[in-house]
């Protein structure tokens, strides 16, 4: 509520509220910087996310690889997705980053999948 007694936007009060934790976390922690969020950076993480589901980069927490062709199929189908509909709304750069994603992609899906019935 502001102090005329007018509601706030709740999509604002709870950004200003994160974002304040963000702060106060960040120099808690020695002020570590993260990378910049932007839609590169976002569709590499879908991009090392679909990875780790081939297979083909070992889990983060885990250290391990496992496949897992459901959550591989489902963050492949999130990327495209996302091609689909930021369309004309993005840079040469990003275009060929997400079309280089997906390709590369969904040729590990068949690969992987491929490899997974032979066994």
């Amino acid at each position: 509520m502001t102090t005329e007694g007018e509601g706030k936007e709740p999509a604002a009060e709870s950004a200003a509220a994160f974002e304040a934790a963000r702060n106060e976390d960040a120099a808690a922690e020695g002020g570590q910087e993260l990378p910049a969020v932007d839609f590169a950076t976002f569709v590499l993480s879908l991009n090392h996310s679909a990875l780790v589901h081939l297979g083909l980069a070992p889990d983060p927490v885990t250290g391990q690889t496992e496949v897992n062709l459901p959550l591989a199929r489902q963050t492949i189908d999130l990327v495209a997705l996302l091609q689909e509909k930021t369309k004309g709304n993005l840079t040469g750069e990003e275009e060929r980053i997400i079309e280089q994603i997906l390709y590369e992609l969904r040729l590990g899906y068949v690969e992987t999948s491929k490899a997974s019935k032979s066994k």
